[in-house]
């Protein structure tokens, strides 16, 4: 175990940190509010930077091991750096809070613990959304995109830390991979917000909700989500989460003209499918039950928060707990889907769902016919056995994980439907779930212990398990 390009890389991601708040920092010097709930968190950043970057020995290189410690380490430290502004500007006063709400924002979860969000300062609401869009593409995917390690060693920061059942070059150097990703990434979030601006929606919202959609998180500026923005403006707003929902490979192969690879993209179809059976489902079950609005208005309301919990983004325009049953219930499975690999949503992802139920069809057929040789063909090409079964393993942790989240916060005496959800909606990234933590409802009430076991998941969920949980692993600190 290489600890000290482990520590190198946790002290350039605070320092990459510290930097980053330069721009919260400028709305609260604009907005005539206190400097120091950045500038201390600021100084702390670049001190940990400074003694972590020059101690030990200069050797860049990591293994796959020291690439699942390093991004397990740096979003845990991120994370408590990124909570100072909360206490020190007297907003949030206990820790277990602060905790909570920053790596929510990181991981892109928008789970939140605050009773009333206008209250805030400027510059700390701002940051607190600007955590969604530096988490949603991964923090070392951005150092990688600008950095240069050892051999092979960007590939094992990006395998650790991007979503999806499987992570490959885009383009031959990893560096150019992570590259792309963010020019991409970056050229979206621009578009998201010119759109929003041509609407008329004032530049600070337009900037926290253009954060909160492009890194599928769903923190906004109001108490009331996107409930009051108008018509148009929510309806770029759904289109921008489905938009960061998908592959990012998908705009790579339109941005280099290969269309017809980027159109046979089978998830990118499934998603797509899913969300437009959600929406005609729920749509239908509304207007039979809660015929009060418009069509137009019904279809609106349904594909907004199909988008938001599809993409795990969790902004919300309506009260989902006093939706008919059938409608929350599609509202749940959607939370367990969750987006595409490869996009900055959270969940179980597409891929997985698409992958697990071929091999299922391809070993029920090898059930009736053993001697038949089958293989699993994802998107025209043969996939590896190791990838069907690691992707099994994934499964059966990611069911154990969140059975035992589920009995570990049970004894709070909350009702069930606020349980389980609270559990699905922190540990796939969500935010909102049904019940006390509904779109119109928080995590407030929830204990600091609760808190601590939710804010688990949501890293758990968002570093797809093996990275936390390698952290408690005895092997994993050997020295060889």
């Amino acid at each position: 175990m290489n600890v000290f390009v482990i520590g190198k890389i946790i002290g350039i991601a605070l320092g990459i940190e510290a930097a980053l708040m330069v721009l919260p920092l400028m709305f609260t010097l604009y907005y005539g509010e206190k400097a120091l709930p950045f500038l201390i968190p600021m100084a702390v950043g670049a001190v940990l930077c400074f003694i972590l970057t020059r101690t030990g020995r200069r050797d860049n290189k990591l293994m796959s091991k020291e690439g699942f410690v390093s991004t397990g380490l740096t979003w845990i430290v991120m994370s408590l750096v990124g909570m100072l502004p909360f206490m020190i500007c007297g907003a949030v006063t206990n820790p277990f809070d602060a905790f909570f709400e920053t790596v929510s924002g990181f991981t892109t979860t928008g789970s939140s613990i605050l009773t009333d969000i206008e209250a805030l300062p400027k510059g700390v609401l701002v940051w607190r959304s600007f955590t969604h869009w530096i988490g949603g593409m991964g923090i070392l995917v951005f150092m990688s995109a600008i950095m240069h390690f050892g051999n092979g060693s960007q590939m094992n920061l990006i395998k650790a830390e991007s979503p999806g059942p499987v992570v490959s070059k885009l383009l031959p150097k990893a560096g150019d991979t992570a590259r792309i990703l963010y020019i991409i990434y970056t050229g979206l979030t621009l578009i998201t917000l010119g759109a929003l601006l041509i609407l008329k929606m004032p530049f600070y919202d337009a900037l926290c909700i253009t954060f909160g959609a492009a890194g599928t998180g769903g923190f906004g500026v109001l108490n009331s989500s996107c409930a009051d923005y108008t018509t148009a403006q929510q309806v770029v707003i759904t289109v921008a989460m489905m938009a960061f929902g998908i592959n990012f490979s998908f705009y790579f192969l339109l941005l280099f003209k290969k269309f017809s690879q980027a159109f046979h993209m089978e998830e990118v179809w499934l998603y797509s499918g899913i969300i437009l059976t959600a929406i005609a489902l729920i749509s239908i079950d509304l207007m039979v039950h809660n015929g009060a609005d418009s069509p137009f208005m019904t279809i609106h309301n349904a594909a907004f928060h199909v988008g938001s919990i599809m993409t795990t983004t969790g902004f919300a325009i309506d009260d989902i707990n006093k939706w008919p049953h059938l409608s929350q219930g599609i509202i749940v499975v959607l939370m367990l889907c969750g987006a595409c690999a490869g996009s900055t949503g959270g969940g179980f992802k597409v891929s997985r769902l698409l992958l697990m139920f071929k091999a299922f069809v391809r070993d029920l057929a090898l059930q009736l016919h053993p001697y038949m040789i089958k293989k699993v063909h994802y998107e025209g090409k043969v996939i590896d056995e190791k990838i069907i079964k690691t992707t099994g393993i994934y499964t059966f942790i990611y069911c154990i994980v969140m059975i035992v989240s589920v009995l570990l916060i049970a004894p709070e005496g909350k009702d069930w439907s606020t349980t389980i959800t609270s559990v699905i909606a922190t540990f796939n990234n969500i935010g909102p779930g049904i019940g006390i933590n509904g779109t119109t409802g928080n995590y407030e009430s929830f204990s600091n212990f609760s808190k601590l076991v939710l804010s688990a998941d949501m890293l758990i969920g968002r570093l797809e398990i093996f990275p936390i949980l390698a952290l408690f692993r005895k092997e994993t600190w050997r020295r060889f």
